[in-house]
């Protein structure tokens, strides 16, 4: 088994989240398509898969695995390529799943 593959901006997004008050669970280590974090914020959870936007398009695409893990996956998981989207991410997420909370 090869040694996960970590994105070089992973810990500036994950310092950014703690900073908001997001709990950040490294998962990139699971493999097998897993997504790499783990967010918890104000009681929801939510998946991200890393990119670095910082190369070509082409390189930031999901690997094989990663499709397959995306698409059998009952839950919701985004992915982000830099600190803001990380941020926005987990906001929009958040807000989205606090209103499905109200239909309860």
């Amino acid at each position: 088994m090869r040694a996960a593959k970590v994105d070089d901006n992973q810990k500036a997004i994950v310092k950014v989240l703690r900073h908001m008050g997001c709990s950040v669970q490294h998962l990139h280590s699971v493999g097998a398509g897993c997504p790499d974090l783990l967010i918890g914020y104000k009681g929801f959870n939510i998946l991200l898969e890393v990119k670095d936007g910082t190369n070509v398009p082409s390189k930031q695409k999901l690997t094989p695995d990663q499709v397959i893990w995306h698409r059998d996956w009952r839950g919701h998981v985004e992915v982000v390529n830099s600190e803001d989207t990380a941020i926005l991410a987990v906001l929009r997420v958040a807000r989205d799943l606090s209103n499905l909370d109200d239909l309860k």
